[in-house]
């Protein structure tokens, strides 16, 4: 049987032949799809973590590593002013918020939506800060949103801009009349 291949042999060398084969266009399409699906969840993750992050970091009073979450010519606006650079971000953060964190205040972050565009992003969130109120239990203090472009650098994704706006000032909701 030197010269002809058995049943088995020529089965094996199908597939083997097929697995060689390049893929159809609408295969090929579709696992372009799929790799693009994917890349994009892992994005939206990792912007979701940084997100967490500023509120964790914050909370922590650990400026150094809540001025890494900026890119290197990241913006952050909001009611204490307009910063650009992780330098002076976490210099105007040093100055508003001294010591550590005694009161034991926090903020909750919510409500986020991710859209993800290659290399640049934007976010937008909801955010509360809650405080010690009577007999320490946490009080809603003042609230509002986020507003955020983001940028892939460095392999990574930073606040590019973000904006934060409170729609519940300092001293609770204003009554309404």
């Amino acid at each position: 049987m030197s010269g002809t291949m058995t049943t088995p042999r020529l089965v094996t060398a199908t597939l083997f032949v097929a697995a060689l084969a390049p893929a159809s266009p609408a295969r090929a399409q579709t696992r372009g799809d799929n790799a693009s699906a994917v890349q994009r969840l892992a994005d939206t993750q990792e912007i979701q973590t940084l997100l967490l992050n500023y509120g964790r970091y914050l909370d922590a009073r650990d400026f150094k590593a809540y001025s890494s979450l900026f890119a290197r010519d990241g913006v952050w606006a909001g009611g204490m002013g307009t910063v650009q650079g992780p330098a002076d971000i976490q210099a105007l953060m040093e100055k508003s918020f001294r010591g550590p964190n005694t009161a034991h205040n926090f903020h909750l972050l919510s409500n986020f939506i991710i859209e993800v565009n290659g290399d640049t992003a934007t976010a937008w969130s909801r955010w509360t800060f809650m405080a010690p109120g009577p007999n320490n239990t946490p009080v809603a203090a003042q609230a509002g949103r986020y507003e955020d472009t983001l940028v892939r650098e460095d392999g990574h994704w930073r606040f590019k801009r973000r904006v934060a706006s409170n729609d519940i000032p300092s001293g609770g909701p204003r009554s309404e009349k």
